[in-house]
């Protein structure tokens, strides 16, 4: 997309922005980055991709998540998270959209698994059109190596 070579140099422990676009690196202005780095047991990142049904791709962590926190790359549409903390068992249908200033809303489902996510919005531009690309952080609810799921 348009914003793919905005940083120039990435390591284990610094990101250096490029010299150009007014959404990255304006002078004077202030910016915030949330820089995470998956850890076994504890989190997880990466992508999935999108079948239009309501069994919807199952994505495998390796443990269960306590917040899922999701966003289509491929058009424009919000960041959706859920999380097992509003609502204690599937299906998760409370979502919040951290970049809105929008309230909880019930539109788009997940539910949490022992060992991972499994979508079921099917046809949710937000979590799961067909060859859509989504990406997503998650954290664990028992945050420890090897843990047992509650």
């Amino acid at each position: 997309g348009t914003y793919l070579n905005r940083f120039s140099a990435v390591s284990s422990s610094t990101f250096t922005t490029g010299s150009s676009g007014s959404e990255l690196n304006t002078n004077g202005t202030t910016y915030v980055a949330y820089c995470w780095t998956p850890i076994a047991g504890y989190s997880a990142f990466g992508s999935y991709t999108g079948n239009g049904s309501d069994n919807g791709p199952f994505v495998y962590l390796g443990f269960r998540p306590k917040w899922v926190l999701m966003k289509r790359t491929d058009s424009a549409d919000n960041w959706i998270l859920h999380d097992t903390g509003r609502n204690t068992y599937n299906k998760m249908t409370s979502d919040l959209y951290p970049n809105l200033a929008n309230v909880e809303d019930q539109s788009w489902y997940v539910d949490s698994l022992s060992n991972g996510f499994k979508v079921r919005s099917g046809g949710s531009t937000a979590m799961n059109t067909n060859g859509g690309t989504y990406i997503y952080a998650c954290f664990a609810s028992n945050p420890f190596k090897n843990s047992l799921a509650v």
